[in-house]
């Protein structure tokens, strides 16, 4: 999405789209105060939020019906409050086709929200909690010169791997946590690393297609790579531009590792930390329909 698209003139015209969906399953303000008062909460913000989820998540700008069919609501229900969130700036409607972006206030807000971002630091308090809940240690890691470092790092009190301590670098081609840096990285900065250490340190260069296939699933596991019967996982973290920040990474006893929720673990809270950093927009079309 370019700056020119985030500028460009907003209007309030019903569009000839917009006037064949006006009627079809509006919500009721007293369903809305129903709600709210169940829940504590103000449903008429959240479903806001669902209409700029869709916004944030569309590849180009969307006309009336498609925001509704995304939404799973009526038109009348999609057009209120898209014309709300284009009065305040958080949508804006193309005076020429009718259809609609985000505005300019929500690109203010997301440029905010960056600026409070630390990945690293998002990524160890997951790390953290992970390892006091499983029995696995783990960490986070950057890329350096010498490759992959460990810059947070937490034991597990059910398992422990003592070798690995705070600032190790880890090898680049041997560790599960090299080969998600080398699927995201561009080849010139990984091999320039791969020089600075030893052949029978950092292993032997992956085939393209497991890199492929790690850049495809966003995961990589090794099973005695580096010590018999532990098993290392690592999971990518990326910032707002989709691009690398940092590498979460566990090792466990493969004895451990019993059930898939505790295979996942680590999956699972790399997905939340993505959505944390912008990384991975949440999904807006996937929940509950508007009704």
């Amino acid at each position: 999405m370019t700056f020119q698209r985030l500028v460009a003139k907003h209007c309030f015209a019903i569009t000839a789209e917009e006037a064949k969906h006006l009627n079809e399953n509006d919500l009721s303000d007293e369903s809305d105060t129903t709600s709210e008062k169940r829940s504590g909460t103000i449903q008429s913000v959240s479903i806001a939020a669902r209409f700029l989820r869709i916004l944030a998540n569309a590849e180009t700008e969307l006309a009336l019906g498609e925001v509704a069919r995304r939404a799973k609501t009526g038109g009348s229900t999609a057009h209120r409050y898209l014309q709300s969130l284009v009065k305040e700036g958080l949508a804006k409607q193309d005076a020429a086709s009718g259809l609609y972006d985000l505005g300019p206030t929500a690109l203010s807000i997301g440029i905010g929200a960056l600026k409070r971002v630390d990945a690293v630091e998002i990524a160890a308090q997951h790390m953290k909690a992970l390892s006091q809940r499983h029995a696995v240690s783990g960490g986070v890691a950057i890329w350096t010169d010498r490759g992959p470092t460990l810059v947070r790092w937490y034991r597990s009190a059910y398992f422990s791997v003592n070798p690995l301590a705070l600032g190790d670098t880890l090898p680049i081609d041997n560790t599960a946590c090299g080969l998600v840096f080398q699927a995201f990285l561009p080849k010139a900065t990984v091999d320039a690393a791969r020089k600075v250490q030893p052949a029978h340190f950092r292993g032997s260069p992956p085939a393209k297609s497991l890199l492929d296939q790690v850049r495809n699933e966003r995961w990589s596991e090794m099973t005695s790579h580096l010590l018999s019967n532990v098993t290392g996982q690592a999971a990518p973290v990326f910032d707002a531009q989709r691009e690398i920040v940092c590498v979460m990474t566990t090792v466990a006893d493969l004895g451990q590792l019993r059930s898939e929720d505790e295979r996942r673990a680590l999956f699972h809270e790399a997905s939340l930390v993505n959505q944390a950093t912008g990384g991975r927009i949440v999904d807006g079309e996937g929940g509950d329909a508007i009704d």
